[in-house]
């Protein structure tokens, strides 16, 4: 009798906890969702004003570009500032390197499991597009490499101007403290 009531309230808990999680993630992807609606809109206004609007009162960053992947049917905004916050809604420009054209070259990162789990599909030679508010650019996939961490933050330095997109590396990896970091670099001759 007590082992059947110890087992009984055992299973309620753990449908508790359950059910709790399950929201929890529910909630965080409507809220993800949500979101991506914001951006848009926020995208949208920088279009037609030319002024960076925060997607909501307390965000800390803006859309900044858009990336588009016409083959694989994916776009992609990007927020200014590549921090942790910023990150979970998008990839993000590392905001201390340039854009085209003022030489050098522009990193832009994100999430392996989210937003840029598109890069592990890039192969080398395909092509996409960057819009800005001021251009748009077409860019060539010219390769693909994974590097260390601490290579990945010399990469800005690296000659030549390109657009590189990072992301950590493996793909499919539980551990999130991964040093390795997936690379696509790609040019223009825009």
């Amino acid at each position: 009798m007590i082992l059947e009531r110890l087992f009984t309230g055992f299973g309620t808990v753990c449908l508790l906890i359950a059910i709790w999680q399950g929201s929890s993630a529910g909630y965080l992807y409507a809220k993800a969702e949500l979101a991506q609606y914001l951006l848009e809109d926020a995208w949208q206004t920088k279009l037609a004003t030319g002024v960076n609007t925060p997607p909501w009162p307390w965000a800390q960053t803006w859309p900044v570009a858009r990336l588009q992947f016409p083959e694989y049917q994916s776009e992609l905004l990007v927020l200014a500032d590549a921090s942790a916050r910023n990150l979970a809604f998008g990839p993000a420009h590392i905001s201390h390197t340039p854009w085209h054209g003022q030489g050098g070259n522009t990193l832009i990162a994100g999430h392996r499991d989210s937003h840029f789990k598109l890069l592990k599909k890039l192969k080398i030679g395909d092509q996409f597009n960057l819009q800005r508010p001021d251009k748009a650019l077409v860019y060539q996939i010219t390769e693909i490499r994974i590097v260390h961490q601490d290579d990945a933050q010399r990469l800005e330095k690296t000659p030549g101007e390109s657009l590189m997109l990072i992301t950590c590396y493996p793909f499919d990896a539980i551990n999130p403290d991964t040093p390795w970091r997936y690379v696509v670099r790609a040019i223009t001759n825009g």
